[in-house]
This record gives structure tokens, sequence and C-alpha cells, in this order.
């Protein structure tokens, strides 16, 4: 399969499965930001030459929200659902083994879902809306 065959199939997967799961926005960016370091920490091993794209995080679209909750985030970590960030972990893993992908298509892929999760997360004005289903635009 191609470079961009294996990336559509990634993503198709990251969509089916975080909608079907309903899977809060917190959940989805404990999982992207643990395989972001894991594929650029494999990129820096292999190569010194990483486009910006790839190595840093793509800037915010919008400004954050400015909130006076204070919260616990050791409370809302012990509040996730481990098996289904398991499931999600494992259908990456998966497709990147099956679809043999280059490390940086699935960096490419897994950095447009960061940017996701972090607009969303940067909307959060409570701890509640941590936990609400992962937004994904029809377009996405």
């Amino acid at each position: 399969m191609s470079g961009t065959d294996s990336m559509v199939t990634l993503q198709e997967r990251l969509v089916n499965l975080i909608n079907q799961l309903n899977m809060p926005v917190l959940e989805t960016s404990l999982v992207i930001s643990r395989w972001t370091k894991r594929l650029l920490r494999q990129l820096q091993e292999h190569s010194d030459n990483i486009p910006e794209n790839l190595l840093h995080p793509w800037p915010l679209d919008v400004t954050p929200v400015e909130s006076d909750s204070n919260f616990d985030i050791e409370k809302a970590l012990s509040l996730v659902d481990s098996d289904r960030m398991d499931i999600l972990d494992t259908l990456i893993r998966v497709t990147l083994e099956e679809e043999q992908m280059l490390v940086s298509d699935a960096l490419g892929v897994i950095r447009s879902w960061e940017h996701l999760v972090r607009n969303q997360l940067s909307q959060a004005a409570g701890p509640g809306q941590l936990f609400s289903p992962t937004d994904i635009p029809e377009d996405f």
C-alpha cells in the first residue's frame, strides 16, 4: 500500500474507533501524546533532518480559555478508562504494523490528532469538559 493509502487507513480507523467508543478528549489526548513521543523518538534515532511540522506540535487555532476553576489533575487521571485507551493504543500499533507505515507518515497523522485534541483541551474550562467526547469535524 502507498504511504498516502496507509495514512488514510490509519485516519479512518482512528475516526471510526474514537466515534464508536465515544472517547473523551482527555483519553484520546493521552494515547495520542504517548504515540507522538514514541514516533518522534524513533524518527530522531534515524534522522537528523526532521521537518518542523513533525518535530513540534502545531500551533493552536484558538485562544485558550481562561479558567478560575481549580481541580486536581490526578483525580481526573484516575477517572480515565484504561481499557478504552488500551483499545485505541492497540488499534494504532496494529495499523502501523499492518500497513508497514513510514514513521514520518505515521507521525504526520498523529500530529494532526494532537492538534485536534490540544485545541479541544484548550477550551476546557473545568474538569467535566475533559470528559466530553472527542469532537471530530466532518472534514477531518
